[in-house]
């Protein structure tokens, strides 16, 4: 580890209020970090000293010598929090490739090393002080409380998941009474072949409890208007979210984004991207929710702020754009935040952060907002109830490809105004070809889909 230039006064004071990891038995070469800092351990390394008191994120990867290639392993990870002058021991366990923290629960064993703590300082790496700032901005609305309860009740968040057969299936007899084919005959396509493979499940208490998300995202009973409305504004969903989560203290969820976050840049686990993902869409297309929640979005703003600094602006062009997820996103944002009724403080925060990311990224939010506006045609009498439904529901996936691909809206606009003239034009149809004209429409859409990639 290390050396780092730190000032005499913190360096003292960290030093005496500080907490202690003690890990012994570590293997040369292990990837081992605390928070936004990693290292190559070496020969002499035992712990990190000086740590300052609160919530950090431990990790490390197993690797193999460097004589065998010194391939690493995937990243484990856990949150502690940790008290001043508090001592943390564990011991490497090479069956499991982890670290075991049983030895802290053992008071005398603890007060063994604290007695020799000055004979284990030379082999204590310092906490990386350099990077504490970035640290506690990326995780000032997260708790230990929000942390427990959304890491897995193994207690490590690991990069890849731990996963098991659903079923036991030892001997051909087992796959017999399965109704399954046999592993002793040559597969005749690619059909049977995966049909032979075994079905995976994650192993139980290894899976990271993020809060669920509703999938239906309008009120049970909802009139096609209603649908419609609440899934261009989502604030249904996040309001039942909040409600069944965090009842008490709904700017926590602010802290489940953090720790999102901090799982998949830190922790390289890629559900924790896609929750980020989902969550952040959640929170930003909540337009009534952004009037009544005034706090919440002011946290919210602060929080991407210094998510989106820790990303370089490449990332997105890589990995996001490919769907236009954060732009469309974050277009959906500001314009909500300048309509009627939002704080003015909150609409000012809102168009600072725009000018900022545009500053940085540069990203154009302003970008086609006329072609978006809503594509107003009239519908026959003819068209039944449940059909005008189908297409209530749909429109959100229609609005994705608005702000998603050019092209991809204007396929689906002009496909949408062609099926519905086309079914005014049938005034004496039958239900039937009135439907079919509808599932036309739907199949136009799922084709725009696939060929421009919108969601």
């Amino acid at each position: 580890m290390a050396s780092v230039d730190m000032d005499p006064d913190v360096a003292r004071r960290l030093f005496e209020e500080g907490a202690t990891l003690v890990l012994l038995g570590v293997p040369q070469g292990t990837e081992l970090g605390i928070d936004y800092k990693s290292w190559k351990v070496g020969p002499r390394f035992r712990g990190v000293k000086m740590i300052p008191p609160g919530l950090h994120f431990l990790h490390y990867s197993s690797s193999n010598p460097a004589h065998i290639g010194g391939e690493t392993g995937p990243k484990t990870g856990l949150f502690l929090t940790l008290k001043s002058r508090e001592i943390l021991l564990a011991n490497w366990d090479p069956k499991e490739e982890d670290l075991d923290f049983s030895p802290s629960e053992n008071e005398e064993e603890v007060s063994r090393v604290r007695a020799n703590l000055q004979d284990l300082d030379p082999f204590l790496g310092p906490y990386p002080y350099e990077v504490m700032r970035k640290w506690v901005s990326l995780t000032d609305r997260l708790t230990q409380d929000v942390a427990n309860q959304l890491q897995p009740l193994s207690g490590r968040v690991c990069a890849f998941c731990d996963v098991i057969p659903e079923l036991q299936l030892k001997h051909t007899k087992d796959r017999e009474e399965q109704n399954l084919p046999k592993n002793d005959v040559a597969c005749q396509s690619m059909k049977e072949g995966l049909e032979k493979l075994p079905q995976m499940k994650q192993r139980e208490g290894t899976e990271l409890r993020f809060s669920s998300i509703p999938s239906q995202t309008y009120p049970p009973g909802a009139t096609p208007a209603q649908i419609t409305q609440c899934s261009l504004d989502l604030s249904y969903a996040l309001v039942n979210l909040l409600e069944k989560h965090y009842k008490l203290k709904p700017l926590d969820v602010l802290g489940e984004l953090q720790f999102a976050f901090v799982c998949f840049v830190i922790g390289n686990v890629y559900d924790g991207f896609e929750h980020w993902k989902r969550l952040l869409a959640l929170l930003c297309r909540s337009e009534d929710a952004m009037r009544s929640h005034k706090e919440l979005y002011l946290g919210l703003i602060a929080v991407l702020y210094h998510q989106l600094g820790e990303i370089p602006p490449d990332f997105f062009v890589d990995i996001v754009s490919q769907d236009n997820f954060l732009t469309s996103t974050l277009q959906d944002f500001f314009q909500f935040a300048i309509g009627p009724g939002v704080d003015s403080t909150l609409r000012k925060r809102a168009e600072k952060f725009k000018v900022h990311l545009t500053k940085k990224f540069r990203w154009d939010f302003d970008a086609d907002l006329d072609d978006c506006a809503p594509v107003v045609v009239d519908l026959p009498e003819a068209l039944p109830l449940q059909d005008v439904s189908i297409l209530h529901c749909y429109l959100p996936y229609i609005r994705t490809a608005q702000v998603a691909h050019t092209s991809a809206r204007l396929t689906t606009l002009a496909t949408l105004h062609f099926a519905i003239r086309f079914t005014a034009e049938l005034p004496s149809a039958g239900h039937y070809r009135r439907r079919c004209s509808v599932g036309g429409l739907l199949l136009s859409i799922m084709i725009t889909q696939r060929m421009y990639k919108v969601p």
